[in-house]
C-alpha cells in the first residue's frame, strides 16, 4: 500500500460509515459514498490513499490530479499561516505547499508547476512549487524514437520546455511542431536526442513520415478555409512559413510534394491551389 497512490486493496469487513480496506499493516476507511455497488467481503477496489487532518489513513475512489511523485499545474484555492493550498481533485482534503516550499509567495486564484512529494517525517502528502531539485536526477536511458510522456512546462523563444516522465527535462523546438502547445498541457512525445547534460529533446511526431501525414492535413485544411488557395512557394520566407504552419521549411515542402504527388494540390509562381 503506498500514500499518496493509486492502490487495489481488498475489503476486509463492513460498518455503518462506510467498510475498511486492508493496508497489510492497518485497515483503510472508505468512507459509505464511496464504496462501490454489491460491493462484498474480499472484493478489491482501486482506491487513493491519503492522510486526514487526524492523521488517519482514508481511502477515496476520487482521483487527484496528480500523485504522489509527479508535476502538474494546480490552482490555489485558499492561503492561511500554514502555506497554501491547492485543489487536486480530492474533495474532502486540499493539497498543501508549506510556505518553505514556495518559490516566490502563491496567490488565491492562481495556478503553479508543482511536485507532489511524501513528507518523510509526518509521511504526509505535500507539494512544493521549488521543482528544479527534483529533476535532472536520474540518468535518462533512452533511444532515439521512444515514446515518453510530457508535460509542457514553459514557453522559450525557441520553443517549449517540458518536463519528461516526471523525471528528466526536455525541449521541443517549435520548428517541429504543427500547432501552439498550451503549459501545463500533457502530450505524448518522442525521444529526438539525449544530450551529453542529460536534457532531451523532443519530437511530437516519431517519425518523418507521421509529421509529413500531420502538416499534410492541416495544410488542406488551411487551403479549403481560404477558399481553395494559399500564396506560398519555393521563395517563401521560412519565418512566414514557421508563422502559419508552426513547421520548418523542409518540412512544409516535404508535405507540398506529398499533396502535389497525390494530385491534392496544384503549384505555380502564385502559390498552392485545391485541385
Amino acid at each position: 500500500m503506498n500514500i499518496g497512490k493509486i492502490n487495489r486493496l481488498r475489503i476486509t469487513r463492513f460498518v455503518d460509515f462506510g467498510a475498511y480496506l486492508d493496508g497489510g499493516d492497518e485497515e483503510i476507511l472508505l468512507p459509505a459514498k464511496y464504496l462501490p455497488g454489491q460491493a462484498a467481503v474480499g472484493d478489491e477496489t482501486d482506491v487513493f490513499v491519503y492522510k486526514d487532518s487526524e492523521d488517519r489513513l482514508i481511502a477515496t475512489t476520487e482521483r487527484p490530479h496528480i500523485q504522489v511523485g509527479e508535476f502538474g499545474f494546480l490552482k490555489v484555492s485558499q492561503v492561511n499561516r500554514v502555506g497554501a493550498f491547492l485543489d487536486w481533485g480530492i474533495t474532502a482534503k486540499d493539497l498543501l505547499v508549506p510556505f518553505r516550499e514556495q518559490r516566490s509567495a502563491m496567490q488565491t486564484g492562481s495556478v503553479y508547476p508543482v511536485y507532489v512529494y511524501l513528507d518523510d517525517s509526518s509521511q504526509r502528502i505535500v507539494a512544493t512549487s521549488k521543482i528544479e531539485k527534483y529533476l535532472g536526477n536520474v540518468l535518462p536511458r533512452y533511444r532515439k524514437g521512444d515514446k515518453v510522456g510530457a508535460l509542457v512546462l514553459e514557453r522559450t523563444p525557441i520553443g517549449y520546455k517540458c518536463i519528461v516522465d516526471n523525471l528528466h527535462r526536455g525541449m521541443i523546438y517549435s520548428n517541429q511542431l504543427f500547432r501552439p502547445l498550451n503549459i501545463g498541457e500533457r502530450i505524448d512525445a518522442y525521444v529526438n536526442n539525449v544530450r551529453d547534460d542529460g536534457k532531451i529533446d523532443l519530437m511530437v511526431g516519431d517519425r518523418a513520415d507521421r509529421r509529413t501525414d500531420e502538416l499534410s492535413k492541416a495544410i488542406l485544411k488551411a487551403l479549403g478555409n481560404a477558399g481553395g488557395h494559399l500564396p506560398f512557394t519555393d521563395k517563401s520566407d521560412p519565418e512566414t512559413i514557421q508563422k502559419a504552419f508552426s513547421c520548418s521549411k523542409r518540412d512544409f515542402k516535404k508535405a507540398i510534394g506529398h499533396l502535389y504527388k497525390d494530385k491534392k494540390i496544384t503549384l505555380d509562381d502564385n502559390g498552392i491551389s485545391l485541385t
